[in-house]
């Protein structure tokens, strides 16, 4: 199997996962938004602003049913197809390199690595907020300090799977995965600390619509890395076997 076959299967499971993290997010994501946003307007309410316009004078501004709609959609699917094409090329990486680890368990690996570095423990540290949480002249502040944090994860979990492959020749697969595990928990439990939380959060803002918002953006986030961990799965696997049935073939052949 090539790199070129786990990308474009990466491609394809990142396209159809994306579809379906937007039917989550359309579904349980979109109602915490809406009371967000009807909490920001009760608080400014009677401000009035004037409407975006163009030259002519006509409305521009885009609509929530856009936004949740369309717009969603297509940042979900767009977003699904690079993951997937990331997630293809780094089982292809993984193949082989990690002990006997075979193609469908190194898509398993990276699937799983990549939710656990890119979502679950920067969701951790700094959970999302819905609108009306945060200050504007925060933004850039916070948004520095989150992807600060999502590169720090990242990076710390590909040096764990390499030092992992030097590893498992030396102690062994077990020994090796609870060593870089251990190292990657030390490191990020420190780098959580020495950055500095981001608390903004209004004492008034309903809880319920907090917990529900963050609840699914993880969970819209994980139905992404399932999605595409599940159907590259299936991909891989079949395209091994192609490749397997392929390689008997010629083998016959050359034996006549």
């Amino acid at each position: 199997m090539t790199a070129r076959t786990y990308l474009v299967n990466g491609l394809v499971a990142g396209l159809v996962a994306g579809l379906l993290a937007f039917a989550v997010a359309f579904a349980v994501g979109e109602p915490p938004i809406d009371e967000a946003i009807a909490v920001e307007e009760a608080a400014s309410a009677g401000v009035v602003e004037d409407e975006p316009a163009t030259e002519e004078g006509h409305n521009t501004e885009v609509t929530r049913g856009q936004q949740a709609g369309p717009g969603l959609a297509t940042a979900l699917v767009i977003f699904g197809v690079v993951l997937g094409g990331i997630t293809g090329i780094g089982a292809a990486f993984a193949a082989g390199r990690l002990g006997r680890l075979r193609p469908v368990g190194a898509v398993a690996l990276v699937a799983g690595a990549g939710f656990v570095s890119y979502t679950l423990v920067p969701w951790v540290k700094y959970p999302p907020n819905p609108p009306a949480v945060g200050s504007e002249e925060t933004l850039g502040e916070r948004t520095a300090l989150f992807f600060s944090f999502v590169s720090l994860s990242v990076l710390v979990a590909l040096f764990v799977v390499m030092l992992a492959a030097r590893l498992i020749a030396r102690i062994g697969a077990t020994n090796a995965v609870a060593v870089t595990v251990l190292v990657y928990v030390a490191v990020m439990v420190v780098g959580g600390v020495a950055l500095p939380p981001i608390e903004e959060v209004p004492a008034d803002f309903p809880a319920t619509t907090l917990y529900d918002f963050r609840v699914s953006a993880l969970l819209t986030q994980g139905t992404l890395w399932l999605g595409i961990g599940l159907l590259l799965s299936v991909l891989t696997a079949r395209s091994e076997e192609r490749t397997l049935a392929e390689a008997r073939r010629r083998a016959e052949v050359a034996a006549l």
